[in-house]
């Protein structure tokens, strides 16, 4: 059995020994918030996420891992993203007992007005435009055995700058299994396989001549300016983790998760977490994109506690920490409730 864990993981290190092409699909898709990491914890653990995925940010994470949710959660997060952009999640889990789980959550990218300038005007027309990305999700998970769970994630996407807009839908699909060999769970995940996008409206009016070799006809009818369309940043996960105890009130948990996205080269993220004083404190860290060329993400760390309130209320709040190469660095806070 240890052989077949050991073949696992040899093959996902395989996966990201590649060499780097001269010419690759970053920056080919549209939506790519949607592959901005959410959760304060699973950052923190460098985005080695897909076999923990225990907590109600498995709805980004894979959707399979809300089905070990015995209880409803309430999950909410907030970073001051790259270049005065904020990123936000909302999303709450349901307990349906033997029906499943049940997962609502709204990813939203926003940003503040941004003043228009042209050309002859490089100072600003006094105009403003603004820019955003919301993606609106339904999930459902549930245990097929004690030790395999699956589920699903349904998404509509929306985009919108200034006057224009794209729309799409999407699907994710996980599963997790707890593993029988040495505590060893393992995760799959498929994210954001759906609809190409493709930008319309008002901004892309413009006039036209249609016939500019015939004179005397109407030198400005309306016309639509037809852009692309572009594939969603579909992105393929595998993961394996495993705790580790130390004494009675001490856990340490090592994951790996291998990367393959359809926008970029594969890599792999690993990290690491010690949960100490019977699960109240936490301290974690990672490094993600290992093996991938030019990356702008470097190491990760952060930290955690959890509060029992009143009953069965529990809270939970998080930091993390994302260094990085070239942009300013980003912090992240959630919070989450358990009743």
């Amino acid at each position: 059995m240890k052989r077949i864990l050991n073949t696992i993981l040899v093959l996902m290190l395989l996966g990201t020994a590649v060499t780097a092409q001269e010419v690759t699909k970053v920056g080919t898709t549209a939506a790519k918030f949607l592959s901005i990491p959410v959760g304060a914890r699973s950052v923190a653990l460098a985005g080695a996420f897909t076999s923990m995925a225990d907590d109600a940010s498995a709805l980004y994470w894979n959707p399979g891992g809300i089905a070990q949710l015995e209880s409803q959660e309430l999950f909410f997060m907030h970073s001051e993203w790259l270049a005065d952009i904020n990123f936000d999640y909302l999303g709450a889990v349901y307990n349906a007992g033997n029906m499943g789980n049940f997962g609502v959550s709204v990813t939203a990218m926003t940003m503040g007005d941004i003043e228009i300038t042209t050309e002859d005007e490089q100072d600003g027309t006094g105009q403003f435009f603004s820019a955003s990305s919301f993606s609106f999700n339904l999930s459902y998970g549930r245990r097929i055995t004690e030790k395999f769970m699956i589920g699903g994630t349904a998404k509509y996407i929306l985009e919108t700058i200034w006057n224009s807009s794209a729309s799409g839908i999407a699907f994710d699909i996980g599963t997790l299994f707890e593993t029988p060999f040495y505590g060893v769970r393992f995760g799959t995940s498929i994210s954001n396989f759906g609809t190409k996008m493709q930008i319309s409206g008002e901004d892309l009016l413009v006039r036209k001549d249609i016939d500019p070799t015939t004179s005397g006809n109407n030198e400005d009818v309306n016309a639509l300016l037809e852009t692309d369309r572009f594939d969603l940043p579909l992105n393929l996960k595998f993961g394996i983790s495993r705790d580790f105890y130390l004494g009675e009130s001490n856990r340490f948990t090592f994951a790996v998760d291998a990367y393959y996205p359809n926008d970029n080269e594969r890599s792999l993220n690993v990290g690491a977490e010690y949960g100490f004083f019977n699960e109240q404190i936490f301290l974690r860290g990672g490094y993600r994109s290992v093996g991938l060329d030019d990356t702008e993400e470097e190491y990760v760390i952060g930290g955690g506690i959890k509060q029992k309130l009143v009953n069965n209320l529990n809270l939970n709040l998080d930091y993390a920490f994302q260094g990085m190469v070239n942009l300013q660095d980003v912090h992240l806070f959630s919070a989450s409730l358990r009743f």
